[in-house]
């Protein structure tokens, strides 16, 4: 797993301190496209739902090994659902960081973290696309995939499912393991945070370059930004809980942000400087 996660838990428990052995996880729900936690402290955190890394769940039995603990996920102690960030099953590895982007909300709410989120603004909007003669996007982010297109901007998308990408779409895509041949010439970097979930946001980070303006965004995204900024990041975009009760009540009918942004969850952004 990623050393970005582990670096950055390590900071979220220094911040907390001993109050974390009194944290437990109330609440936790697997929805079709986001799932998410309630911590006893009210905040909630989200994380994106990696469908598509769950081929074996075709039928009741191997279904119950992908998720073993189903029925047990209520008033654990949320230092569990963090060590779970490091296992080899991806729907806890899901939760972990869903419980690790609600401690950083429980952070930022307690006033000890240098870097605030400003809520009700969209990452997609605070770029202005003209400024860079090469981008990349890391992912189908379809909001700046169509700022792109109407700039008329020199850029590629790097998708690992070519089938999430629209017939207009392909002609900007590159598969992602081609992710050296395109990164180190981009000037703007667009991410999306499911790079945090499956490990690969590293490497990229390492192969950019130097002085690129480099944009993590996505609900899974939604922590503390320190690491994110030591190795190179120059904004996070991700979603602020403000209702968990109401969140999770959403995602676990299939919500999507359309459902639930300026109800129960905004979108906010972190600058480094």
């Amino acid at each position: 797993m990623d050393n970005l996660l582990k670096e950055t838990v390590e900071i979220v428990l220094d911040k907390i301190g001993d109050e974390i052995n009194n944290i437990t996880v109330k609440k936790a729900v697997f929805g079709l496209f986001f799932s998410g936690v309630k911590l006893s402290t009210g905040q909630g955190g989200l994380c994106f739902t990696p469908v598509k890394e769950m081929p074996e769940a075709v039928c009741c039995p191997s279904s119950a090994r992908v998720m073993p603990l189903s029925g047990k996920l209520s008033n654990v102690p949320v230092v569990k659902y963090l060590d779970d960030i490091f296992c080899d099953n991806v729907l806890r590895r899901t939760l972990g960081i869903a419980a690790l982007n609600a401690l950083s909300n429980y952070v930022w709410e307690n006033g000890n973290d240098k870097y605030r989120p400003i809520l009700n603004r969209d990452a997609f909007d605070e770029i202005d696309v003209s400024k860079y003669e090469k981008t990349v996007v890391v992912g189908a982010l379809v909001p700046m995939i169509k700022k792109l297109i109407v700039g008329k901007c020199d850029f590629k998308i790097l998708e690992q499912d070519a089938r999430t990408l629209k017939e207009r779409e392909m002609k900007y895509y590159v598969p992602a393991e081609d992710a050296d041949k395109y990164v180190p010439n981009a000037d703007l970097l667009v991410i999306t945070g499911v790079t945090v979930l499956n490990g690969t946001l590293s490497h990229l980070l390492e192969i950019a370059k130097e002085g690129a303006e480099i944009i993590v965004t996505g609900p899974t995204a939604s922590m503390i930004p320190d690491v994110f900024f030591e190795k190179g990041v120059t904004m996070t975009g991700g979603i602020i809980v403000t209702d968990a009760d109401g969140l999770l009540d959403i995602i676990a009918e299939a919500g999507s942000g359309y459902h639930f942004f300026g109800k129960y969850a905004e979108r906010a952004v972190v600058y480094k400087n």
